[in-house]
């Protein structure tokens, strides 16, 4: 008689590895006139100082961020939009709209994915996903953010100005996008470790950072332990917007776990603004690790300045609905392991 297996007690790997090794052979970011008198700004490759880049909604310029990081990306790989096989994307709005509405603008085969703001890791993650197997040979991932957007849909709509909590972050306006295919002289995805949900009972609305630190930390410690890994094997470790408090309670928590992280890692939150700009715990959104990634990593992947990094962009699952009665936030992260030639 077959035994049966009891699969609350089996271990299962949170880790896949890529055999194929697929490449980021393109990248894009595009971004607000804030993002662009951050740390990071002279690393963007477009700005507009219009926050509505002259639609007539904020969620319309949301989706026109989109289709132009796409485009740019796709032109930096040096193919057409008929050379992709398959568009991964998410927004931070209801059903995905800034996504699914600029899709429809190219003849592609489009998933849509809601990872909150971890979405960048998840698109990459997944998109890695289709083009090792041999799904899709070229594909096309995104996510981005819009201030105005996500402040009318999960606080209160800027018209009414609203006083911000020392806790809050800043939702970045921008969208990030890169092109995954097969290429020698590019960066490789090698590996990626799926998230679990976490949830340490916050339920401040405006503490990110606190609601995701214990899903960072879950997955950080689960790729060390599935691959064998220390911190110090990384060039370069990232979080996606955990901001100041977020980034400090991560530190705590991985040195708890016996990982300590040292200068070698940040927080995409962190890095996006600088100090005098009094945004109180920094930038948050799809588009906060998505322009990081896109500009500034890729930037010093290409250039060889890091052999190895680690991309780690984390979410808040929360909705208006879920904070209105009570709900307490759940957090998701997923990281990926980006590697130069």
């Amino acid at each position: 008689m077959e035994e049966k297996i009891d699969i609350h007690k089996v271990q299962h790997s949170q880790t896949i590895y890529f055999k194929n090794r697929p490449s980021i052979i393109g990248s894009f970011s595009i971004a607000g006139k804030k993002e662009s008198q951050g740390n990071i700004g002279d690393k963007i490759n477009q700005i507009f100082d219009d926050c509505h880049f002259g639609e007539k909604t904020h969620e319309k310029a949301e989706k026109k961020m989109f289709e132009i990081a796409i485009e740019g990306a796709i032109k930096d790989a040096k193919m057409k939009p008929s050379d992709i096989d398959m568009m991964l994307a998410g927004d931070l709005l209801n059903q995905i709209i800034s996504s699914s509405f600029a899709a429809r603008s190219f003849d592609m085969m489009f998933v849509g994915l809601y990872g909150a703001c971890s979405t960048m890791a998840l698109s990459l993650a997944m998109g890695s996903v289709m083009v090792d197997g041999g799904y899709a040979k070229n594909v096309v991932v995104a996510a981005g953010s819009h201030f105005a957007t996500a402040e009318r849909q999960y606080r209160t709509p800027l018209e009414l100005g609203n006083q911000r909590s020392p806790l809050s972050q800043w939702t970045v306006t921008g969208c990030g996008s890169c092109v995954l295919g097969k290429a020698e002289k590019a960066p490789k995805v090698t590996a990626a470790t799926f998230g679990k949900v976490i949830d340490y009972g916050v339920k401040d609305v405006n503490n990110m950072g606190a609601a995701m630190a214990p899903a960072a930390m879950h997955t950080l410690v689960a790729h060390f332990k599935d691959t064998k890994r220390k911190p110090t094997d990384y060039d370069a470790i990232f979080t996606g917007d955990l901001g100041k408090l977020g980034e400090t309670i991560l530190r705590d928590l991985m040195n708890d776990k016996g990982y300590p992280l040292d200068d070698r890692y940040s927080d995409c939150g962190r890095i996006v603004f600088n100090e005098k700009q009094n945004l109180y715990q920094g930038g948050s959104g799809c588009g906060c690790s998505a322009i990081v990634l896109n500009s500034y990593i890729m930037e010093k992947l290409r250039k060889g300045e890091y052999k190895r990094v680690l991309f780690c962009a984390t979410g808040a699952l929360l909705s208006p609905v879920s904070s209105y009665q009570g709900n307490t936030v759940p957090g998701i992260a997923h990281a990926v392991v980006i590697e130069s030639v």
